[in-house]
């Protein structure tokens, strides 16, 4: 689903996470979410979100704007009703992203809600993390993001944990990539079987999205305004697809070729398939939040932009997560 995110969690952090493949059940959690976050100890930029989402066109889907009272702010999924990417007043975010699996449960409860629980339970990020994980095996597989701008924490949490490996991580400073796998999935090296538990085209293009979001954020330096318009405009328009010869072979090949770009357009069995949207989400010391959301419109076939700006309402100073 996946899916890009910006949310300071420690000095000079910088992060990139996406979900660059979709699974196809009838969940919010189908669309593909691409998350490059940054973070910088700047003096106005706290940090910033960007977003990516993949969907079939027959889909229906709200773009961005408040709802639940005017509580939440993101897009919503017109099925299911949940979201991949959504914010609250308060400063808290989540998205959500699939496991990439083969098998899948027959009735399992919606990924996409997991962001919007979070949202209306005003719970920290730990303390719904470990909240989710006594009923984790009630979803289909699924990597959940759950973030504080105020008190600057960050929490990783999935039913498909790798090894000895916990259902819930903190997310520290640094670089971390999150696709279709575990968080942290290691960049591919020369040698790597096809076996591998991670596809190629998957490590493939998270290679070319964090390459290509750490050559915008040295350009870009701490203005979060100038390097969200690059995100969108030069690296989230990128249809450049993987050689044939590195696709997995788990699907169709020509299903894994048009998958693996990150912009994606193509027509399918099923119908139009492609990016639907990308979205940009920003915040200052001040504790001005940004969402800007560049979308699809379907009836005229244009793309369209909307920015919603807000000041968080910080509650009392915490250090707890």
């Amino acid at each position: 689903m996946p899916n890009r995110t910006h949310l300071y969690v420690g000095p000079n952090p910088t992060s990139a996470w996406w979900d660059p493949h979709p699974t196809h059940q009838a969940t919010c959690s189908n669309q593909t979410l691409r998350h490059d976050i940054k973070n910088t100890n700047s003096q106005t930029l706290v940090g910033c979100l960007q977003g990516q989402k993949d969907e079939y066109h027959s889909r229906p889907t709200e773009s961005l704007r408040w709802w639940e009272g005017g509580e939440i702010l993101g897009g919503r999924d017109g099925l299911a009703g949940g979201t991949w990417l959504a914010c609250g007043r308060d400063g808290r975010l989540a998205f959500v992203t699939n496991f990439r699996e083969v098998s899948s449960l027959p009735l399992a409860k919606s990924r996409g809600d997991l962001p919007v629980r979070f949202l209306k339970s005003k719970k920290k990020p730990m303390e719904f993390a470990v909240e989710i994980v006594k009923e984790a095996d009630q979803f289909n597989g699924f990597n959940l993001i759950l973030a504080d701008i105020c008190s600057k924490t960050m929490v990783y949490v999935t039913n498909r944990p790798k090894g000895d490996q916990a259902f819930v991580t903190k997310v520290l400073p640094g670089i971390h990539v999150l696709t279709n796998a575990n968080l942290d999935t290691p960049w591919p090296k020369l040698g790597i079987s096809s076996s591998s538990a991670m596809p190629y085209s998957i490590l493939d293009l998270a290679k070319r999205l964090g390459d290509g979001f750490k050559e915008i954020l040295d350009k870009c330096g701490t203005d979060g305004e100038l390097a969200d318009k690059e995100m969108i405009e030069k690296l989230m328009t990128n249809s450049i697809r993987d050689d044939m010869s590195l696709l997995p072979r788990v699907y169709p090949q020509e299903r894994e070729h048009f998958l693996s770009s990150i912009f994606v357009d193509a027509d399918t069995p099923l119908g139009r398939y492609g990016t639907r949207s990308t979205s940009a989400l920003s915040a200052k010391t001040n504790g001005e939040l940004s969402f800007c959301e560049k979308y699809l419109d379907l009836e005229s076939g244009q793309w369209k932009e909307h920015t919603i700006s807000y000041e968080i309402e910080r509650a009392e100073e915490s250090n707890d997560t």
